[in-house]
């Protein structure tokens, strides 16, 4: 009966608790600590959809629920997950209390509101991750703009009404085309429903419907690359993430619209995703070479984030539509490791502005010798951004890069050239704040290194990284069941690809088996 019931009540419940924040008092600590136990306990009720995933399962969802929600027109309350979606909806259980340990000395105004905002935020990310009904996943994916821009809005940095307007504005008016393409859909199919739309829209493609269906296709495109963000639609990220309090940054690392591109643009109109390929994975490359490159020359550190960013999800979108199985299998689990990685990376910065309040590095230097356990952190987390052997993201690196090949070699060649600019730019920043000359302003200070709670946030994601990298099968699983069904034939990109799952090229003896 759980397994029937275990998304409803993961969805809703961080929205209950967030109704039940905003009654507790001001003083005190008595929104954090409510809001931590409750985001431990949704991780923990979490868990239970990879404890009792089907691992064998080769299509469809599991965990499904389907019941009628409006009758006029066909609306259905329809949730499910696979192997993509249910390691993201754990990645979002796992981070909500990281989140909330880090923000625990860093939000001091409006606690109340805070906490309620990120507990909504939650409900809005767990819905787009399970919702299998258009309409249905549209009122989620509408819902998650609304706390972030309110948050980078109430607690940004210095100019934060501007970047939360902005980020508003990107986000909103692309979603009125998407809501346009979903209606066209329900008058021309009677439904809303994923599995029955992708079943009636085989075919279309060169049918009477071709031209609505890739007017269509592009409006749900634009609407999820604004999101990811995809350059050159990346206008918002900058000062989104500069403002946002850390904990918010951690949620703008790109998983909704990435997730969306894939559930929503290559599952639902493939033949229309295999045309614009090439245009992806040109603007993936370029992506990746142009936040590099920007990240090369800032002095602020969450700029930089921000530009490092940038250039991280490119590589995702160069992998969903280089369409070959290890490229999208890598894209997936790359979602999974830059949320984690960027997270960390967030927080650690987050401690330091804590202690010397600035992100310029100009202001900054020889906080090693000061704080050798961030400076250990810091280490290990920029290893793990740059790709290091053993490490998450080189896993999601490999494959994309390697799968890319396949298709596009000459673009996959240029986006490995930002594997060594990213290289460059996180070294060089460690290098400056941790081991450079101090400014005078550093040397008066003597700040105190990581705290157990601070620890605490920090070193779960550094396990991660770690486990991730050496055991990435695990995961990789999962994910090999559901995302390369999701890419067209290769003979309507013009080439010819052996489909190698990720899941074999990684676990060679079980992928055979399989």
């Amino acid at each position: 009966m759980l397994n029937a019931s275990i998304l409803t009540w993961l969805t809703f419940l961080p929205l209950a608790g967030a109704l039940v924040v905003l009654l507790l008092p001001r003083r005190g600590r008595a929104a954090e600590g409510f809001t931590l136990l409750l985001t431990l306990f949704f991780f923990v009720l979490a868990l239970h959809l990879p404890a009792h995933f089907n691992y064998h399962q080769q299509q469809g969802f599991q965990f499904e629920l389907n019941v009628p929600w409006i009758s006029n027109p066909a609306v259905h309350y329809h949730v499910g997950v696979d192997g993509l979606s249910m390691w993201l909806v754990v990645l979002v259980s796992f981070l909500a209390p990281l989140g909330v340990l880090i923000s625990w000395r860093a939000i001091e105004d409006r606690k109340r509101e805070f906490y309620a905002l990120l507990l909504l935020q939650q409900t809005a990310m767990y819905g787009v991750f399970i919702s299998l009904d258009l309409i249905l996943y549209y009122a989620f994916w509408e819902l998650s703009i609304v706390p972030l821009a309110l948050l980078i809005g109430m607690y940004g940095r210095n100019d934060g009404r501007r970047a939360a307007i902005k980020f508003f504005l990107y986000a909103f008016i692309p979603s009125a085309l998407l809501l346009v393409g979903m209606l066209w859909l329900y008058g021309q199919t009677g439904t809303f429903d994923l599995v029955q739309l992708q079943q009636q829209l085989h075919g279309w493609s060169t049918g009477a419907h071709a031209a609505g269906l890739w007017l269509t296709s592009l409006a749900f495109l634009l609407a999820f690359a604004v999101k990811v963000p995809v350059f050159p639609l990346h206008g918002w990220l900058r000062d989104g993430i500069a403002e946002a309090p850390t904990a918010v940054a951690m949620i703008l690392a790109g998983k909704l619209g990435l997730y969306s591109l894939l559930r929503w643009h290559v599952g639902l109109f493939p033949t229309e995703a295999a045309h614009v390929a090439p245009l992806m994975v040109a603007l993936g490359a370029i992506g990746i070479l142009y936040g590099a490159l920007m990240a090369l020359v800032q002095t602020d550190l969450k700029r930089l984030a921000a530009y490092a960013t940038l250039s991280a999800v490119s590589f995702i979108v160069l992998g969903i539509y280089a369409f070959t199985a290890a490229s999208m299998d890598g894209a997936a689990y790359q979602i999974l490791n830059e949320s984690i990685s960027a997270s960390a990376f967030f927080m650690l910065l987050g401690i330091l502005y804590e202690r010397y309040g600035t992100y310029d590095m100009g202001q900054l230097g020889g906080i090693a010798t000061k704080m050798p356990g961030l400076a250990v952190l810091f280490v290990i987390t920029t290893l793990s951004l740059i790709g290091l052997p053993s490490l998450n993201v080189f896993v999601g690196e490999f494959l994309i890069l390697s799968g890319s090949f396949q298709t596009h070699p000459r673009i996959a060649a240029a986006a490995t050239v930002g594997v060594i600019l990213s290289a460059s730019y996180m070294l060089w920043m460690v290098q400056r704040v941790f081991y450079g000359k101090p400014s005078t302003s550093v040397a008066a200070l003597s700040p105190t290194d990581v705290n157990w709670r601070e620890r605490a946030a920090v070193w779960p994601t550094i396990a991660l990284m770690i486990a991730m990298g050496v055991a990435s099968v695990f995961w990789m699983h999962a994910i090999d069941l559901s995302v390369p069904g999701m890419a067209p034939d290769k003979v309507s990109l013009g080439v010819t690809v052996t489909p190698t799952s990720a899941y074999a090229t990684l676990n060679p003896t079980r992928g055979m088996t399989r």
